[in-house]
């Protein structure tokens, strides 16, 4: 399962199509099954799905669940899941049982 969170740049309704950018990086979203959210390209959005490498090796995250969080700071966001990726690590050096 993965969690992912960015701006929209565009979306196909007749496919279902999003595609979200960070930075540099683009990501395909195949949205079928979230009908209820519209989308606005330049707002924020999350996402929670699984990720598949089509046979061309693109990646297109086939999502579940997904959200506008338009207003949210996106560095913020960034620095805790770094903060939480930290944590995770540790945790997995030093298990407490």
């Amino acid at each position: 399962m993965s969690y992912i969170c960015s701006r929209l740049q565009e979306y196909t309704v007749e496919t279902a199509i999003a595609v979200i950018a960070d930075g540099g990086a683009t990501l395909k979203i195949d949205a079928q099954h979230l009908r209820d959210l519209s989308f606005r390209a330049g707002s924020i959005y999350q996402f929670i799905g699984e990720l598949h490498i089509q046979p061309d090796n693109e990646t297109v995250l086939q999502a579940r669940v997904g959200r506008n969080v338009d207003g949210i700071d996106l560095n913020l966001y960034h620095q805790s899941l770094q903060l939480l990726r930290q944590f995770q690590a540790e945790q997995m050096k030093n298990p407490t049982t």
